[in-house]
């Protein structure tokens, strides 16, 4: 059993029944010349938690934790958006249309792709998501169950939308969750840190939060 340092209280679980959550770590919404970037974003405190994320595979790796990534994306024919989701965001720089690193949101553009520091590895789960939630018309629910995973370890972007309803999806399934916070970013400092204390508020009613060197510091107890 790891017992993590963490808000608001002490975070336990086994190894083995565990899978980190990396969500939606794609160009577009990262890279300078991407979809986030031309709605008038700044994606550098996106693009500052790459090592970090990458510091956290690194970790869940050598731990032989499960890996999975996540995609916001659709079908090329849209089959799989909803209109209302659609007609969402400003023209021209809505679902599908031309964007600067491709069709927006679409699998198999470059804008779509999880960015080269993050690569998923052989035999990590890739989930390609048409909602902002990771559950939602994936199969998401029933693999994790097969798989015998209880508790998710949360990082990505952005923290107040695809990372949150992520988690809480995850919540309402019975799933029990951390997010680790400084491996998570939003466009807006003041959603990710509403987002944090929304999380941990009331006992943890959605999860737990906990940094990256608290969780290194409980697998480094672990073993010694």
């Amino acid at each position: 059993m790891i017992q993590v340092d963490a808000r608001p209280g002490a975070y336990r679980f086994e190894p083995a029944t565990t899978a980190l959550v990396v969500i939606d770590m794609q160009r577009d919404f990262l890279d300078p010349g991407g979809f986030g970037a031309a709605l008038g974003n700044d994606v550098a405190p996106l693009r500052a938690i790459v090592p970090v994320v990458a510091d956290l595979l690194a970790l869940a790796r050598h731990q032989s934790l499960t890996v999975i990534h996540t995609r916001e994306s659709h079908a090329p024919d849209l089959s799989d958006c909803p209109p209302a989701k659609h007609q969402q965001g400003k023209p021209g720089l809505r679902i599908g249309d031309p964007g600067p690193m491709g069709r927006i949101l679409i699998r198999g553009e470059p804008g779509n792709q999880i960015v080269p520091e993050l690569a998923p590895l052989d035999g990590e789960w890739v989930i390609d998501k048409p909602g902002k939630g990771m559950f939602y018309a994936t199969g998401l629910d029933r693999r994790l169950r097969d798989a015998g995973i209880e508790t998710l370890l949360f990082a990505g972007v952005t923290t107040e939308v695809c990372v949150q309803t992520s988690m809480r999806e995850a919540c309402d399934r019975g799933f029990r969750g951390l997010l680790i916070e400084d491996a998570t970013e939003s466009y807006f400092p003041d959603f990710k840190r509403a987002t944090l204390e929304m999380v941990v508020a009331q006992g943890g009613i959605v999860g737990q939060v906990a940094g990256l060197a608290a969780l290194r510091a409980a697998f480094r107890n672990k073993e010694s």
